[in-house]
């Protein structure tokens, strides 16, 4: 019987372009299980406001790097949509260089480890099951994951990336320019649509690969 998660991803050979899928997304997911396990670590033994001193300047260079997904997206490398990939990327993009880099006394705070940790939290999810599905060999519970996970750690992340750019609002933003403030002002009122743009995004891919259709065709493909 044929794994229910798996669409194919080890047909037509395993060339330079799936290796470079699997090398990219197994180092990204070893990289955001290194942000996991250092803020889960510090949480727990020294409390938040230690955790920017262990992990935030490589958290930032691994969210940097997250621009190859634009590229990616752009590209066709991978049959992601453009839009909604940008958005999210420039949003985290955002958070690592537009707050916490300007403004670390934030980065001590809660929402900036729960911001952390629902990134890592999902990156390692999703990276690991890409690296997988190139060689077909996904399990069904990572599957699951993979379109269901979001529906906790979605909330939590926008949560706290919100609260991490009210914060800056409302403290030290004026202190770095003086249009900083509105431009605040204006990433949060964008929040309001694009939150609700990404989570439909990731509603439509969870019905399309846990929906009744989905299950109908792996019935089809096990007989």
């Amino acid at each position: 019987m044929p794994n229910p998660s798996v669409k194919s991803g080890g047909r037509g050979g395993f060339g330079p372009k799936k290796a470079y899928l699997v090398l990219y997304n197994a180092a990204s997911a070893i990289a955001w299980a290194t942000i996991l396990g250092r803020v889960a670590m510090v949480l727990q033994m020294r409390g938040p406001e230690f955790v920017p001193i262990v992990v935030d300047k490589f958290a930032r260079t691994t969210q940097t790097f997250a621009v190859m997904e634009i590229l990616h997206a752009l590209t066709g490398v991978v049959p992601a949509p453009f839009f909604t990939t940008a958005m999210q990327v420039a949003s985290r993009l955002l958070l690592v260089w537009g707050i916490a880099l300007p403004f670390p006394a934030l980065t001590g705070s809660t929402w900036y480890s729960s911001m952390l940790a629902a990134w890592s939290t999902t990156e390692v999810i999703r990276y690991t099951y890409f690296a997988l599905k190139q060689v077909d060999a996904v399990p069904y519970w990572l599957h699951w994951l993979r379109y269901s996970a979001f529906l906790v750690l979605y909330p939590i992340g926008i949560s706290s990336e919100v609260a991490m750019v009210l914060r800056a609002f409302a403290g030290p933003a004026d202190q770095l320019f003086d249009w900083y403030p509105m431009a605040l002002v204006a990433v949060i009122v964008a929040y309001v649509p694009g939150s609700v743009i990404l989570y439909n995004h990731m509603l439509t891919q969870r019905r399309k690969n846990l929906g009744p259709a989905r299950k109908a065709a792996n019935g089809k493909k096990a007989h």
